[in-house]
């Protein structure tokens, strides 16, 4: 999925930021809510173990006149009566560590998430070793399941297992790897963790409703092809390797179904290439040459750090928002009608004090909902993710010269941007300006990816979208990106080529941050975990053709 509010992401959070959308729909009673039918109740419920409300406090419900296949309405009580297992399974999976940039319960993960599909049912499921990778780095583990339920259609099912590491401990409300349920106005109950939105908390929800399906009917409606990656945070490099390598382990998919967040659809991405950039003593020529040295010999020795920070002050304008790489925004392709349109129809509706408040940043870079829009959708970037060298410990003092420095930097493009040509303009850039003793290590690339969301499985999420109230942009027969970067290149022409889109109810935030959340119990217009997991058995059985008005009538 990064950034964020969503990683989005990538997807990234920034994506998710609460745009405060009004929500349509009939609102049914609770007995209709329920879709109760005495006679036909599914297992007796669980002993109750956290005391989670199916229905917390949300304003929204589903309009049961348009769930017409029997089973679903069995399903969402089967859904009900079980959400304290569900939650559960999620604080269990939080309680794994899984970060892909140390390498921290990787292994262990990955066959985590194979027991997971094991546990389904699925006649095939593996963890693949797909070994060094096109930049140099091992791989993490991907691992794949195939579910033959013979059903007509096959979903890919789209999954990350890796997280981001903890960066900064003390500002967490409860231990990251805890799992802990606490209330975060203006939800009841929230659940704070590692992962929780990025991405195992959406991800869960699309496996117990999976596992909920399967106890009420003993079968899914659509075949599934599943894949799940250890390597997003890591540029996908893992997964790039894996489906570049056994593309025919994807045949005989109809399309791509990833995880997603309430109102979006996750089909198309932008780009992203990730460098690393090191000044050091040896390849300049000047300062420490070996190792870091006494503070003190700053008076008479050069300083590769400083040098690093003037090499970087040349990249970015004085506040950092445009890029000064000669050739950076060329090729870009300006905004067509559609787009512009769909930035007007959604920033007319956007708070952007809300939005900067639940992203935890004190304001956006323009003021004009429209602009900000644009830049998150469609904008471009030269972020520094982070730098090191010489004494990185907090407090105290020990006074060193730093014999090398390095800074992270992720840079976002879309089309008809390319990253490897980004890359080699830094590399001219840096030469032209005296820089070329800097080294540039090329992470990984992930390039954008345009889809059209006029296709079945879109039709099925916006249908559920539709029945759960929850709003929506309008579907589109043009292709297009839809900010924050994953990687849909690889599924989208070359070497797979489907139809993607990832439709949920459901949320939550701090993706990449503290405090890490997924909403479990709802409020307002957003569903809680409960209405999460029913808005996917809804989009399955909408996207087999299970839940048009004749299935209901044919159960009569």
């Amino acid at each position: 999925m990064k950034s964020k509010t969503w990683k989005f992401l990538g997807l990234t959070s920034v994506l998710f930021v609460g745009l405060g959308l009004a929500a349509c729909g009939k609102t049914p009673s609770d007995s209709e809510q329920k879709g109760e039918e005495p006679a036909a109740q599914a297992a007796a419920p669980a002993k109750p173990k956290l005391g989670i409300r199916p229905y917390g406090d949300e304003t929204v419900k589903i309009d049961m006149s348009q769930i017409h296949n029997p089973d679903l309405k069995k399903i969402y009580q089967y859904i009900d009566d079980h959400i304290d297992d569900h939650v559960v399974n999620l604080q269990k999976w939080i309680q794994q560590p899984s970060i892909s940039n140390t390498g921290e319960g990787i292994q262990e993960s990955a066959e985590m998430v194979k027991g997971f599909w094991d546990q389904l049912g699925c006649q095939q499921t593996q963890v693949y070793d797909v070994g060094k990778t096109e930049w140099g780095a091992q791989g993490n583990p991907v691992v794949y399941a195939k579910c033959d339920e013979g059903a007509k259609k096959t979903l890919v099912v789209y999954w990350m297992y890796d997280t981001m590491p903890i960066s900064q401990p003390d500002l967490w409300k409860s231990p990251p790897f805890e799992a802990r349920l606490v209330e975060q106005p203006p939800y009841k109950k929230v659940l704070i963790g590692r992962g929780a939105v990025n991405s195992k908390g959406p991800e869960m929800t699309q496996w117990n409703a999976l596992m909920s399906i399967k106890a009420v009917t003993g079968k899914l409606p659509v075949n599934l092809i599943i894949v799940a990656e250890g390597d997003e945070e890591r540029m996908d490099i893992g997964y790039r390797q894996f489906v570049k390598t056994h593309p025919d382990l994807f045949k005989g998919a109809d399309a791509m179904y990833p995880f997603s967040f309430q109102g979006y659809v996750l089909s198309g991405s932008e780009g992203c290439v990730y460098v690393e950039l090191t000044t050091s003593g040896k390849k300049w020529g000047r300062g420490p040459t070996y190792s870091n040295i006494h503070g003190a010999h700053k008076r008479e020795v050069d300083s590769p750090a400083w040098r690093h920070i003037q090499m970087l002050s040349t990249l970015v304008s004085k506040d950092g928002n445009t890029v000064k790489i000669p050739g950076f925004y060329d090729n870009i392709v300006p905004l067509n009608d559609m787009q512009k349109a769909k930035i007007k129809a959604i920033s007319s509706k956007a708070d952007l004090k809300k939005m900067a408040e639940n992203l935890g940043v004190a304001r956006f870079i323009k003021d004009d909902p429209e602009d900000v829009l644009k830049m998150m959708f469609y904008g471009t970037s030269f972020n520094l993710d982070g730098i090191w060298g010489g004494n990185m410990f907090p407090g105290g003092s020990g006074a060193i010269l730093p014999n090398e420095i390095t800074s992270k930097h992720n840079i976002r493009y879309v089309p008809n941007q390319n990253g490897i040509d980004i890359v080699d303009k830094l590399r001219k850039y840096l030469d032209s300006e005296g820089y070329s003793d800097v080294g540039i290590h090329i992470v990984g690339d992930v390039p954008w990816a345009k889809q059209s969301t006029d296709n079945d499985i879109a039709k099925a999420g916006f249908k559920m979208m539709d029945s759960f109230g929850i709003p929506h942009a309008a579907p589109s027969s043009a292709a297009d990106i839809i900010g924050g970067y994953w990687p849909a290149y690889l599924f989208s022409g070359d070497p797979v080529n489907l139809p993607i889109a990832g439709t949920m109810a459901g949320t939550g935030g701090g993706a990449h941050a503290a405090n890490e959340y997924f909403v479990i119990e709802g409020a307002g217009k957003t569903y809680g975990m409960a209405g999460a997991e029913k808005s996917v058995a809804t989009v399955l059985y909408d996207y087999a053709g299970l839940n048009d008005p004749a299935a209901g009538e044919a159960s009569k």
